[in-house]
């Protein structure tokens, strides 16, 4: 927590209208308490660091300008909404963020009524906001709504289709576009600085509105002849001034671009633009990582940099044991590429989150990425397979749920040779239900022509990547957990597994414990304490949900009466199901019980709570063994 003796003005503020008492000449120095009281916070509680300091001159005008909650805040990729939080009630529990029972990680209407709607994956403010600007209207009420939206997640398509809607319908949509990250050219040139005064003018908008609303009322200004107006006063605009920009090519009024780290500027904007009629966008540009130096000058490392010193920057970083599973894949891809000169390297917008950026740093032009665009990366690879590349595409196991399509029109129906690697599968821990990778295994299972794989460990993981880049091997899934694996010594050789085939770990004769994935290395001990107890326990893992082993089923089908499954996926529609469905199937009638995330949406907490919390750890799977023996 920040010293009271940093947070003067900060202290008194419990809500938004406390800091609407404020003058604007203290608006500057409540943003330096609040950029101190995030950095002595993260320091100790780890969460999304540089996106939150980038954002908070941003947070403080808006709820300086509008009236919240009544006016609606939608954030787009809620790790930039800390100041946000920490300003509406949230911050003497602010040190609980992101732990578990405490304040959710990603903006949530649950937590709080100044949080107008969910947001955890990146682009859907803008069509949300829309959605919330036009039930209001409807039901003529009088809030004002924001889509706050950050330049990477305008690369993302829902991004676009929303933006081409806001221009269809009667709204007053005030779009954010929040730039820290482009390569845009400043404004310069006293016909650019007039261009922005004068749209920034109340003069100039009152008599704009002015005669839009005589030309209404007379009958010569419908709907349709406004938007062409609209379309021709900005094409007099490219011509007069030579640039030209998408927004208002889709009839949406554009402002700036700004200094989104001067607060009296953003509130003398946003108070110009609030009350505009029709949808409008105000481009502001920041610095992630503003006011703290090392998050300045490497963003990506400091997005989410753990425990760290804030008076030296120095993080808090353990070293030794097993590797994380994003590191062997990206130590692997780069093993298999030097020997495949045909594989390539795809991802949306994490190549240091998957690790991909291995690959990339030795082979920049056998390495895309591709922005948040999770849909476009499937079709990409797809298209690139058919072209005679060997593609792997690495995507989060949450966010690939928005490539769903892609994935069974482009690429399982015409059996594209590619690989998929599904990171951050299964419970991924503090980033809560928008994270967690529930759900691959159940949507993925229905899907024709497709293979999908769990590794054990990490050198599962190498001969399952090495497998999938084989000739012939069509559409091939590997799904792996967040976090460490379990073996130090990982470079094994790379060797070819046959698809469809498991494997028995341990010989038994009560129970046969089926797993997918690493979980079954983790309930390994389970198997000895069993044994303990008197019960005799089979291990068995699976490695491939689809095709199934069947030979195996049908060895267990026939010696076994009690089966359990784990995995770490929704248990509904997942591995336990398919093994339920091949025994029902073939006329086997063993009891069967089916262990993984239950069908509701996990919170937050350490992959250790939650598994706890959803009976996968093992005192909970071994309590499972010794009651179905009875």
């Amino acid at each position: 927590m920040a010293k009271d003796n940093k947070t003067t003005l900060l202290n008194n503020i419990n809500t938004p209208a406390d800091l609407r008492k404020l003058s604007i000449e203290q608006l500057p120095q409540v943003c330096r308490e609040l950029r101190d009281f995030i950095i002595e916070s993260l320091s100790q509680n780890p969460g999304h660091f540089a996106s939150s300091l980038g954002t908070v001159e941003l947070v403080v005008a808006l709820h300086y300008v509008f009236e919240t909650p009544d006016d609606k805040l939608v954030w787009d990729v809620g790790h930039q909404a800390y100041a946000h939080k920490i300003l509406t009630g949230r911050r003497d529990r602010f040190h609980t963020n992101r732990k578990l029972g405490g304040i959710k990680p990603f903006p949530s209407p649950e937590e709080s009524e100044y949080d107008a709607f969910v947001a955890g994956h990146a682009s859907n403010s803008i069509s949300a906001a829309l959605g919330l600007s036009v039930a209001a209207t409807m039901q003529n009420r009088g809030e004002r709504v924001v889509a706050i939206i950050g330049d990477g997640a305008m690369s993302g398509g829902l991004a676009f289709e929303g933006l081409n809607n806001v221009s269809s319908m009667p709204n007053n949509l005030l779009i954010i576009l929040n730039d820290n990250n482009m390569s845009i050219d400043k404004s310069v040139g006293g016909m650019s600085q007039l261009l922005i005064s004068m749209h920034s003018s109340k003069l100039y908008n009152k008599i704009r509105y002015a005669i839009a609303r005589g030309l209404t009322n007379i009958g010569l200004l419908n709907r349709e002849r406004a938007k062409s107006l609209t379309r021709f006063n900005n094409g007099l605009k490219a011509m007069l001034f030579r640039q030209n920009n998408i927004f208002e090519g889709m009839c949406t009024r554009y402002f700036g671009p700004i200094d989104g780290h001067d607060v009296r500027e953003l509130v003398r904007m946003l108070r110009l633009v609030k009350d505009m009629q029709g949808p409008k966008m105000l481009h502001i540009h920041t610095v992630k990582g503003k006011g703290y130096k090392p998050a300045e000058q490497n963003a990506t490392v400091w997005h989410q940099p753990g425990i760290f010193d804030a008076e030296t920057g120095e993080r808090i970083v353990s070293n030794g044991g097993s590797p994380r599973f994003q590191d062997v894949f990206g130590e692997t891809l780069l093993e298999l590429a030097r020997k495949n000169e045909k594989i390539v390297g795809i991802t949306p917008a994490m190549p240091s989150g998957c690790s991909m950026n291995i690959l990339g740093r030795e082979m920049p032009k056998r390495f895309f990425d591709v922005g948040i665009a999770e849909g476009h990366a499937v079709t990409f690879s797809a298209g690139l397979a058919q072209g005679g590349a060997m593609p792997f595409c690495n995507i989060y196991s949450s966010f690939m749920q928005r490539g769903y399509d892609n994935l069974i029109h482009d690429a399982a129906l015409q059996r594209a040779n590619m690989v998929l690697c599904l990171d951050r599968a299964g419970i991924v821990g503090e980033d809560g239900p928008t994270h967690h990778g529930a759900f691959d295994i159940a949507y993925l299972r229905p899907i024709p022509n497709l293979t999908i794989a769990s590794p054990y460990d990490e050198c599962e993981l190498r001969r399952l990547m090495y497998t999938a880049q084989l000739p012939d091997k069509g559409t091939f899934v590997i799904r792996y957990p967040r976090g460490k694996g379990s073996l130090v010594d990982w470079r094994c050789p790379l060797e070819e597994i046959k698809v469809g085939t498991g494997r028995c770990l341990t010989e038994g004769n009560d129970v046969a414990l089926l797993t997918l994935g690493p979980i079954g290395k983790l309930l390994e001990p389970v198997v000895k304490e069993a044994a303990d107890k008197g019960v005799s326990v089979a291990h068995y893992d699976l490695r491939f949900v689809k095709p199934l082993d069947e030979e195996m089923l049908h060895t267990i089908g026939r010696k076994f009466k009690k089966i359990v499954t784990v995995e770490d996926g929704a248990v509904s529609g997942g591995a336990g199901s398919a093994v339920t469905e091949f025994m029902a199937a073939h006329g086997y009638t063993p009891t069967i019980r089916c262990i993984g995330i239950p069908d509701n949406f996990v919170e937050h907490g350490t992959p250790e709570q939650l598994y706890k919390i959803c009976n996968m750890d093992k005192e909970a799977v071994l309590g499972t063994i010794l009651q179905i023996k009875e």
